[in-house]
């Protein structure tokens, strides 16, 4: 079916420069499949492409953009027997290896010789054979597209959360009200917090944080955050801080609100060529485990949508509003502009 076929597809030409064009329905080759995007959904991590382009040259300008997405196989690649046609699919935007010294190791996420796939801002989109080998799954009959679609942020969460390895019973800090941050406070929740205090700026999606399971929630703009959640935990501070913003100033926020012997997860990717100042004293004489991540991998990915199908997590309140592919540039300059909104599905 793409032989002379024509699509509509969102193309991102460089920093704000957001087009959208009829281009080639992409062809396949063995090992690949065609998929029909139903939802896609946008990212924090495309939110950031948008205004300020990406690091380490995974983004080559121009590109099809968007990574999280839903949809139905249309065609099928050779050498792929267990799919079939019309199967209701979701896959990661990325592909490892399985080879190279990273993933020898395990670490997926770092794989040097990755596949990336971006374009799920478009009509159909061609899965790779590195991604449709390690990275795709069928839809369970009870989630829908565009829940379906958010188990890509998801996996990186809950790759990330993992990490911090908290206990039944800890203090958990979330600095973020955005998707990032209340899809990490759903987690720890799962994972036996007892106290869960988030920080952000949006009373609308700190009220929808408050629902998701927050037990404290602080307006940074009313608040002194530092200062409550040190009297929440009697002057302790937090067991495990998570930074889902990624700004250099809220990575430094993150040291200042853990205890003596916790953990700091620094999850938010900050601008290129930035940096922060540490106080190597409380690193050292408190004992503090700082933590970064990066991505995810196939198994975290399987295990997200695992949690959305089963209820544990729960997506539909991060999911704002709808819009058509037409109107893709205006979504992505309501998200650049305003704050309220979470996430907006596109559908193609």
């Amino acid at each position: 079916m793409t032989e002379d076929k024509k699509m509509k597809a969102a193309i991102l030409y460089g920093v704000r420069d957001l087009r959208l064009e009829n281009i080639d329905v992409p062809k396949i080759h063995p090992g690949e499949v065609l998929v029909k995007v139903k939802a896609a959904t946008t990212c924090g991590t495309d939110v950031k492409i948008f205004q300020r382009g990406y690091v380490g040259g995974v983004i080559q300008y121009p590109t099809v953009f968007g990574h999280e997405w839903a949809g139905d196989i249309v065609e099928i690649g050779e050498s792929l027997s267990w799919m079939k046609s019309g199967m209701r699919v979701r896959a990661g935007n990325s592909g490892p290896c399985l080879s190279c010294i990273m993933c020898n190791k395990e670490k997926y996420n770092l794989c040097e010789n990755m596949t990336w796939l971006w374009g799920a801002y478009a009509q159909y989109i061609k899965v790779p054979a590195p991604v449709v080998n390690s990275n795709i799954q069928e839809i369970p009959t009870n989630v829908t597209y565009e829940e379906a679609a958010v188990a890509e942020p998801l996996a990186c969460c809950l790759y990330g959360i993992e990490k911090c390895n908290i206990k039944t019973g800890d203090d958990v800090a979330i600095i973020g009200d955005g998707p990032i941050g209340l899809l990490h406070l759903q987690l720890a929740r799962l994972k036996g917090a007892s106290q869960i205090m988030l920080c952000g700026l949006i009373d609308q999606r700190l009220k929808i944080a408050r629902d998701l399971g927050a037990n404290v929630i602080i307006n940074a703009n009313k608040e002194n955050c530092i200062k409550k959640i040190k009297q929440l935990t009697n002057g302790y501070g937090a067991d495990v801080v998570i930074e889902a913003v990624g700004l250099p100033t809220t990575w430094e926020q993150a040291l200042k609100l853990v205890q003596k012997g916790g953990t700091v997860l620094e999850f938010g990717g900050c601008p290129a060529s930035t940096s922060i100042n540490i106080d190597t004293e409380l690193l050292h004489y408190a004992d503090i485990k700082l933590l970064g991540s990066f991505h995810t991998t196939p198994i975290h990915f399987k295990r997200a949508l695992n949690l959305i199908s089963s209820r544990k997590i729960r997506i539909k309140p991060l999911i704002t509003d709808k819009m058509d592919l037409d109107n893709i540039s205006n979504a992505f300059q309501t998200l650049s502009s305003s704050k309220k909104d979470l996430k907006i599905a596109i559908i193609p």
